[in-house]
């Protein structure tokens, strides 16, 4: 098949998507397909008078990049672009896009996620995988996720949000110190601080601030952090997430030699497992989610908790949900394979949201 690998884009998580659309371009490849990375935002120049369909046979990917840890903002990533524009569709992306049997989106954070680019390739009759624009935008956003969440029974960490036209101080939390901030849109735990008093609650709001007009605050949970994948319907292996020192941060998630995953680990009781497995399935569901997706969790004496949704997890190699799917023996490229399979499948059974 013909597949676009989408990447890029002008999400803060840039970096971390170029990464993971290289990954998935090679592996596609490997499978047989015609595949080409083009990157969302910058595009693609075709030569003189040629047909888009002239980039499957442009082997223009070939390896894997290192990840930099630079968090790029709006202005960063605007002067890439070299004749002055900034809009999300770069050069010929949407003509490519067209001419592919389906799109692969490698995109993270961001429009990515957001629902907007699907919404968008939905209005083109483009096929896509991962899950649609409204489920892809409930998702991103973590007050209205977690609200779905806690109607339908699911364990999350009580919260409160506080928009950027509220201010960064004065506000009185429903629960004590420590908290947790974030962007109430982002990922990678871009903007995502832990604050122990009001002058660093304040500090976090202005940094928050910096990348999205809304940020959550949640109570702090403590226990064991775990992630689960799921492709199709199907619940991989949880993995632990250990770190040698602070917290899962942007640098310990992308930066080689920070943090040890074990898939899963043996002192992982079987009950709370299965557990772990039926919530990861049901989250994706209340959320509108389908093709694949990851669940954030955190384990303690009281259950196990859901830190977020994530409708299209990492794919770099360092991600979460590779690592998972290779614990139950299953390789990259059959992972990225089932990812288009299951969403064609989809659409051939009017099931695509």
């Amino acid at each position: 098949m013909k597949i676009v690998v989408l990447a890029g884009g002008r999400s803060t998580e840039r970096n971390v998507s170029i990464s993971s659309g290289y990954r998935i371009t090679n592996a596609l490849r490997e499978m047989g397909h015609q595949a080409t990375f083009i990157d969302l935002f910058l595009g693609y120049a075709l030569p003189d008078g040629a047909d888009a369909s002239t980039v499957f046979a442009d082997a223009n990917t070939s390896k894997d990049l290192k990840i930099s840890d630079a968090v790029l903002t709006d202005d960063d990533i605007n002067a890439m672009r070299t004749d002055g524009t900034t809009q999300l569709f770069g050069p010929n992306v949407l003509d490519i896009c067209k001419a592919a049997d389906i799109v692969f989106l490698g995109l993270h954070g961001g429009d990515g996620e957001n629902g907007k680019v699907q919404a968008y390739l939905d209005l083109n009759n483009i096929r896509y995988t991962g899950s649609g624009s409204t489920a892809s935008g409930i998702t991103m956003n973590k007050v209205y996720s977690k609200e779905i969440m806690l109607y339908h029974g699911i364990k999350t960490a009580a919260f409160v949000e506080i928009t950027r036209d509220q201010g960064t101080t004065g506000h009185q939390l429903p629960f004590g110190y420590p908290v947790v901030v974030k962007p109430t849109s982002g990922g990678s735990s871009v903007g995502t601080h832990i604050v122990h008093d009001d002058a660093e609650l304040e500090a976090s709001l202005v940094d928050v601030f910096r990348f999205d007009n809304s940020a959550i605050i949640e109570a702090f949970v403590t226990g064991r952090e775990f992630s689960l994948g799921v492709v199709n319907g199907h619940a991989f292996p949880a993995i632990e997430i250990k770190v040698h020192d602070g917290w899962y941060d942007f640098e310990h998630k992308f930066q080689e030699g920070h943090t040890d995953f074990v898939t899963p680990p043996d002192d992982l009781a079987p009950a709370v497992h299965d557990e772990m497995k039926r919530v990861a399935v049901q989250t994706m569901q209340v959320l509108g989610l389908q093709n694949y997706g990851r669940v954030d969790f955190f384990a303690n004496d009281d259950g196990v908790w859901v830190i977020e949704a994530n409708n299209l997890p990492g794919m770099t190699p360092l991600s979460l949900l590779p690592q998972e799917a290779e614990a139950e023996g299953v390789r990259y490229g059959d992972l990225v394979e089932s990812i288009v399979q299951g969403k064609l499948k989809l659409y051939a059974d009017g099931m695509a949201n």
